[in-house]
């Protein structure tokens, strides 16, 4: 059984659905069935994977620990950098080695949704050290990792906001409100990931797949690309979905990124709960801590810089192989390009509200964004060879 894919897990899902529907109207408290639940479908989902199981157990009992010693030393010798850096490290190590272990076709401390788990682990961290979070409720930031909706693939929830759903109690109109849109939200998911992800992804095969014409080449690009869309918002539709139904009102992860006109605009609407992480823990920190050490000139030398980290980290977010790498720095050249461009250029700041410049905007920017698609899909190499040993 896999999270949001296959006939067993949605029979399950919908059964185990109504009685939390049922607690919600009747104003009942959700936080004991959202855990009970969240328990079985980690146990359907991980049982056939018992090595899995156990990394998770490991990581999220280890996460615990980590964050509650770090509290203490937080409290104890206030902003300590040192001790900080550790505690990010620690957190972070897990997923390095399963990353590198990815390289080498080798399961080392890898389990579905580590990626995920690792970023909520170090928002916590990060927010700690701000002061932000000043006591850890250990059965509720278990709870915020490993949540079953969000756990295999996102959205990024972040935990202060975890925990005020997680306490609510809702009203009867405004549980009838909430799984209105969650029950809109999953058959929407569903719609996209079950109908047209696979209407696509079998488009993709059967047309476009080993021809490398160049039409060809252009249309696996597109299709790969919408492919990737309708499968991953579905996902992430169905999530939102049933998080809403449990009284957890997860954040939306897109909103029509194929309409976006700039770079900086597609990243706002394309895998937003990373793309606010991102900002919000390394981009900005980066700009902050480059306007105190003086690293750059100006202030848009230094935004640059931080966009192709960002975008570079993302890239390495997603595994070490070559064209993960390669889409998170041909992705930071655009976002940076895009920074430079819309700062320095009188052109745009005379044309940028025009419907023509709007429109122009928009076909160079899809056209950058499904060429990304080709990048990450792994396929550039392919098409090289080929090419290759035809010049």
């Amino acid at each position: 059984m896999s999270f949001f894919s296959g006939y067993e897990f949605f029979v399950y899902l919908i059964m185990l659905l109504i009685p939390a529907v049922i607690l919600g109207l009747k104003e009942k408290p959700l936080r004991i069935y959202r855990i009970s639940l969240t328990l079985f479908f980690i146990w359907m989902v991980y049982k056939d994977s018992p090595m899995e199981l156990v990394y998770l157990a490991v990581y999220v009992i280890g996460a615990s620990y980590l964050v509650k010693i770090y509290l203490f030393f937080r409290k104890k010798y206030e902003k300590n950098v040192y001790i900080y850096g550790h505690a990010v490290f620690f957190a972070l190590l897990p997923l390095v080695l399963s990353k590198v272990g990815g390289l080498y076709g080798k399961n080392i401390f890898g389990f579905l949704g580590i990626s995920y788990i690792c970023f909520r682990v170090i928002q916590v961290i990060i927010e700690i050290y701000d002061g932000v979070i000043k006591e850890i409720n250990v059965t509720e930031f278990l709870m915020f990792l490993v949540f079953f909706p969000a756990l295999a693939s996102g959205p990024i929830d972040r935990s202060r906001r975890f925990k005020t759903d997680n306490e609510r109690i809702y009203s009867r109109e405004e549980y009838a409100e909430l799984l209105e849109k969650g029950v809109y939200k999953l058959i929407l998911g569903m719609f996209y990931k079950i109908v047209c992800s696979v209407y696509f992804y079998e488009l993709l095969m059967d047309v476009f797949a080993g021809r490398y014409r160049p039409q060809y080449i252009i249309g696996y690009a597109y299709i790969y690309g919408l492919y990737m869309f309708f499968d991953f918002a579905g996902y992430s539709a169905m999530a939102v979905g049933t998080s809403y139904i449990l009284g957890i009102r997860m954040p939306d992860n897109f909103n029509k990124p194929f309409l976006s006109t700039d770079m900086k605009d597609f990243w706002n609407r394309w895998h937003i709960t990373l793309s606010v992480w991102l900002r919000d823990f390394v981009f900005t920190r980066f700009i902050m801590d480059s306007a105190r050490k003086k690293r750059f000139k100006n202030r848009l030398n230094s935004a640059a810089a931080g966009l192709m980290l960002n975008m570079a980290l993302m890239g390495a977010w997603h595994g070490l192989e070559a064209h993960y790498i390669a889409y998170g720095v041909y992705h930071g050249i655009l976002m940076s390009g895009t920074e430079i461009y819309q700062k320095k250029s009188k052109f745009y700041q005379k044309y940028k509200n025009k419907t023509w410049y709007k429109g122009v905007s928009w076909f160079f920017t899809l056209n950058m964004v499904m060429f990304g698609f080709l990048i990450f899909s792994g396929r550039i190499n392919e098409i090289w060879s080929v090419a290759v040993r035809y010049l």
